[in-house]
């Protein structure tokens, strides 16, 4: 097999690859950084590579398997990080025109840092919807990001970078983060396996904020091994990020294979039935077929969760960006702008209303996990739109595009809860869309077991798109 063919792998195929020395770190870096140099200018998926900081890495990584040294679990796997992750010596643009005036970070991120110290061959930072306030994909500063599987066709957002760098073979894990649906949105546009941790349990420390009380991290990849070994790499407290819990770790590299006997799994009915199109609601159908699921689950009040997440983020993320939008307005993407300024204008007694009702759907929450262990729901209502569609028809009703890709992931984020994004691709879609796995807070073994069933069974993959398709 040729070192190119090699990069198809997952992070872990990789790495068992480069210790059973089928390639050097140096051959897997080289052929790494030439398929972003041939596929990247249709891709749009990097905004920055490292390709110094990436040669010294597997040169590294050479020398300590030649010397006979253990060898980290990612050893030799190419990777990269959404460009709002702090890399060493690269501007953090976190999507933006303003932030790349900023010298460059001193430092990599929490995220980046323990993902490298894991053998991950760091090749740079990924496109972004700008400060993450993005659904779609497209920058407007850097240009969209396109979608492997079709070039016409969103990523979606705003960790679209990731996905179209995962689908398309540039990289086999990339970090993302998840605010309103971020990482979950280009799962299910780009065809890949994404993880929204428990909030807290991966350090924010060196990513570059939107909502303080709802920003995740976590990774996208190609299989559901690669997942739980990033995700036990990631987890763990970290005094930089206040948020980040003391919580011990829970690894997930082994539970993750134990099946599902025993499990209650429920979709969920009520609002995250409706709002959808016939290829989501078909997509719903395979997953909950394959699982045998009978049972039915109700998160009350779901709808107003989500316009609760909307208050609470607009005004989060027009206070952060208050002083540029005083001294910069004209340097924001206008469809940006316009909603921190609306966010800058709710009444405060609004924004509290929306705290209080959020420790209540989170009581409701629990109560339902009381009676169920798993919940599967829908992460998008479609399949990835072309770039430039401005409005979507649900439910009968013309709706904005941009605002209405996350009606189904925003009330999960509210309230923190680990998810599993599983990419399925119904009877012959052209295009995949993810299912969300939710488990109860700090369980993400549970969804991480259901997700690698679906896997085992063939139903949900994240095949490379080839290139040009």
């Amino acid at each position: 097999m040729s070192v190119d063919a090699l990069l198809d792998r997952d992070a872990t195929g990789i790495a068992a690859a480069f210790r059973a020395g089928e390639a050097s770190a140096t051959e897997i870096a080289e052929a790494a950084l030439a398929r972003i140099a041939a596929r990247n200018p249709v891709l749009n998926a990097f905004t920055d590579v490292t390709a110094d900081r990436t040669r010294a890495r597997a040169a590294a990584l050479d020398a300590a398997r030649s010397h006979r040294h253990a060898l980290p679990p990612l050893a030799g796997a190419p990777v990269a990080a959404k460009n709002l992750f702090d890399i060493a010596g690269v501007v953090t643009r976190a999507g933006s025109r303003i932030n790349r005036d900023h010298a460059p970070a001193p430092a990599d991120a929490t995220a980046v840092a323990r993902l490298e110290a894991a053998g991950g061959l760091l090749l740079g930072g990924l496109n972004m919807g700008e400060y993450a306030y993005d659904f779609t994909g497209e920058n407007a500063h850097d240009g969209p990001s396109r979608n492997p599987h079709d070039t016409t066709r969103m990523t979606g957002g705003s960790s679209g970078g990731s996905g179209g760098a995962v689908a398309g073979g540039l990289a086999t894990v990339a970090l993302g983060s998840d605010t309103n649906g971020s990482i979950r949105v280009p799962s299910s546009f780009c065809g890949t396996f994404g993880l929204k941790p428990t909030y807290g349990r991966v350090s924010r420390a060196g990513a570059f904020p939107f909502v303080a009380a709802f920003d995740h991290v976590g990774p996208l990849a190609r299989s559901v091994r690669d997942l739980a070994a990033v995700y036990d790499v990631l987890a763990g407290a970290d005094p930089a990020d206040p948020a980040c819990t003391r919580r011990a770790t829970e690894p997930v590299g082994q539970s993750f294979e134990a099946g599902i006997a025993g499990l209650r799994i429920a979709r969920l009915g009520g609002w995250f039935a409706r709002n959808l199109l016939p290829e989501s609601s078909a997509a719903m159908e395979i997953v909950c077929t394959a699982l045998h699921v009978q049972r039915e689950a109700v998160l009350p009040e779901a709808e107003r969760a989500r316009g609760a997440a909307f208050l609470i983020t607009m005004a989060e993320a027009a206070e952060l960006h208050l002083p540029r939008l005083r001294t910069r307005p004209g340097d924001f993407d206008p469809a940006v702008r316009d909603r921190l300024i609306a966010g800058a204008l709710l009444p405060a007694a609004w924004v509290q209303s929306a705290q209080r009702f959020r420790r209540w759907f989170a009581a409701r929450a629990a109560e339902v996990f009381r009676d169920h262990d798993v919940l599967l729901a829908p992460a998008t209502p479609m399949h990835a739109p072309r770039l430039g569609t401005q409005s979507v028809t649900l439910d009968g009703v013309e709706l904005p595009l941009r605002a209405n890709i996350g009606v189904h992931t925003q009330p999960i984020s509210f309230i923190g809860l680990p998810v599993v994004a599983v990419p399925v691709w119904p009877s012959g879609a052209a295009l995949p869309l993810a299912v969300q796995v939710i488990a109860p807070a700090w369980r993400e073994d549970l969804a991480l077991r259901v997700a690698r069933v679906l896997e085992r069974e063939g139903l949900a993959r994240a095949p490379v798109a080839p290139f040009g398709a």
